[in-house]
């Protein structure tokens, strides 16, 4: 086990791997939702980490949201309302009534089918199965730094298409389904974007991710039907980095512990083999630029 790295003030972080996320001591949220200088310090730390963990945190839900808010404005999501009395915090409460859905156990970023997904999300569990029920967060800043560098050259310039439609709306009847898209279009990002406030370059393409939209050009095909096969496979490969173990953490829930995640530098993937244990989740989601 690594030793504990004392922040510059009075939180401590404990790496839990060599490339993504630590856990804190020594803080409490409900605090950091109102002390500016601590709020500092926990963003520090995010950037550094990419995704914090905390145990035994009893803030309230009005300060759950307040903490969400100092990082920037909360977003709605589309499918998982927010709770009515706090707006921008999703209940995602998952138990022996709840339909089957397989959203969550899937390797991806939060919303890439938004033009501008979120920047990351404070995430608290409510009650936890006694055994299971572990979410996976991955480094994809480490997931393209690794790229062989013929990868690296193939995919620069590459822009993709990600979709709602295609993933929650899949179930959805046809007529729905088309509403869903109408309300949110496809979103078109890079392949690999850049931290807006690091600089990392980040491999960019998840579950919502459907294609390629700039592939087809004469440096990659010889005729058309070289362009199928050629970006199908390309994306698949891309998408397969992030189940990669050398680049992620897994994180084991207990009543009143939190993630706190950057969204524009991880993906991540809950693990759904608990039934029928019950887990409850209540998540903040913060708005995020485009990325670029």
């Amino acid at each position: 086990m690594s030793t504990p790295v004392r922040a510059a003030s009075t939180i401590t972080a404990q790496p839990l791997t060599c490339s993504i996320g630590a856990e804190l001591f020594d803080v409490d949220l409900g605090e950091v939702a109102r002390d500016r200088e601590l709020f500092a310090e926990l963003k520090t730390l995010l950037l550094k980490h990419k995704v914090l963990f905390l145990r035994d945190q009893h803030f309230t839900r009005a300060e759950h949201v307040a903490l969400a808010a100092r990082f920037g404005p909360l977003e709605d999501h589309p499918v998982a309302a927010s709770d009515p009395d706090h707006p921008g915090l999703v209940r995602i409460y998952k138990d022996l009534d709840s339909p089957p859905e397989h959203y969550e156990n899937a390797y991806h970023c939060d919303a890439t089918w938004r033009e501008n997904p979120p920047m990351g999300c404070v995430l608290r569990n409510v009650e936890a199965p006694p055994v299971g029920g572990d979410t996976i967060w991955v480094d994809m800043a480490a997931a393209y730094e690794k790229l062989p560098a013929e990868v690296k050259a193939r995919i620069d310039g590459l822009r993709a298409r990600h979709s709602i439609e295609a993933s929650f709306g899949a179930a959805l009847p046809e007529e729905q389904r088309h509403e869903l898209k109408g309300r949110f279009p496809d979103a078109e990002h890079p392949v690999v974007r850049t931290h807006p406030e690091t600089g990392e370059r980040i491999l960019f393409v998840n579950a919502f991710t459907t294609h390629f939209v700039n592939y087809h050009t004469p440096r990659n095909i010889r005729c058309g039907i070289d362009y199928a096969p050629g970006a199908a496979n390309l994306l698949s490969y891309l998408i397969s980095q992030a189940t990669v173990p050398e680049y992620q953490v897994r994180w084991r829930w207990t009543p009143n512990s939190v993630a706190i995640w950057d969204n524009r530098s991880t993906q991540h993937y809950a693990v759904q083999d608990y039934w029928p244990a019950v887990r409850k989740m209540e998540r903040a989601g913060i708005i995020g630029d485009r990325p670029f």
